[in-house]
């Protein structure tokens, strides 16, 4: 698969990003910023036989969107799914990685973030499958992984209104097997939806994850290079993980298979 741009960005999306934390880009030098990124990729992907100039065409891109996220302190999936496209065409698995991921937990819903996602990942040196139990617990709560949750909230709240609305119905008319299984659907509904928007709210208040964005990397068994390796061979750019522990300079991360190590913090970067 070709990742594509987004050009569905709305800028008056771009600027209800968190300005908390000092000032940011002015509104017309965001607007700025995002035209000219967007005509450095689309550049870019029109150079023929000149690697160097789509290389640094790309880059100017990225340095574009990365400008606006980190200055304009924007936060929107479709402006990480651009930079992510950025970075898959030049070859930098590990940053596009990273980018999808932050694209996706902004926004699950999104089919282009989630396909240009699973082909990143095919690009990957290092195959780690997860655990056969993972699979089905992911496969049998798919609510819970692969709806957003804005998506979850609208949900629950929609189910939450059918539930009063039946069981007023209920009151004030004769109740019905009709009314009581509608009612039955949306207490499931309700509790599995808002159940799982707690579960997620407090997964991303208490865990961490990242990916591994450097060429390779040895993992350790301690926060130290002189501890023994904790894989036969490096890990390599793109290689996702869930944070165990961070110490000076040091990640304690868990794969996919439950195998964990320490590397370097400058090695990976945190979603």
């Amino acid at each position: 698969m070709i990742a594509r741009l987004s050009f569905t960005v709305l800028l008056s999306l771009f600027l209800a990003g968190d300005s908390s934390a000092g000032e940011t880009l002015p509104k017309e030098q965001i607007h700025t910023l995002f035209s000219q990124s967007n005509d450095a990729f689309r550049q870019a992907n029109s150079v023929v036989d000149d690697a160097g100039k789509a290389d640094a065409l790309y880059e100017k891109a990225i340095l574009g969107y990365e400008k606006i996220i980190r200055e304009g302190r924007i936060e929107n999936p479709k402006l990480y799914y651009n930079l992510a496209n950025a970075y898959l065409l030049r070859d930098d698995v590990g940053m596009a990685i990273l980018n999808y991921r932050r694209a996706e937990k902004l926004d699950k819903s999104d089919s282009n973030i989630q396909k240009n996602l699973a082909f990143a990942r095919s690009r990957r040196i290092d195959k780690v499958e997860p655990k056969t139990e993972t699979r089905i617990l992911h496969t049998l709560a798919f609510w819970h992984y692969d709806f957003s949750m804005k998506t979850k909230l609208i949900i629950s709240c929609i189910c939450f209104a059918v539930f009063c609305l039946t069981l007023t119905a209920a009151i004030w008319l004769a109740p019905s097997t009709t009314l009581t299984v509608i009612m039955a659907v949306a207490v499931v509904g309700l509790i599995c939806f808002a159940g799982s928007l707690s579960v997620e709210s407090y997964n991303r208040a208490t865990s961490f994850s990242g990916v591994i964005v450097s060429p390779e990397v040895v993992a350790y068994q301690g926060d130290g290079r002189n501890y023994p390796p904790s894989f036969k061979e490096p890990l390599h750019a793109g290689m996702e993980f869930e944070l165990i522990e961070r110490r000076l300079r040091w990640f304690h991360i868990k794969l996919a298979d439950d195998s964990d190590g320490w590397i370097p913090q400058s090695a990976a970067e945190l979603i």
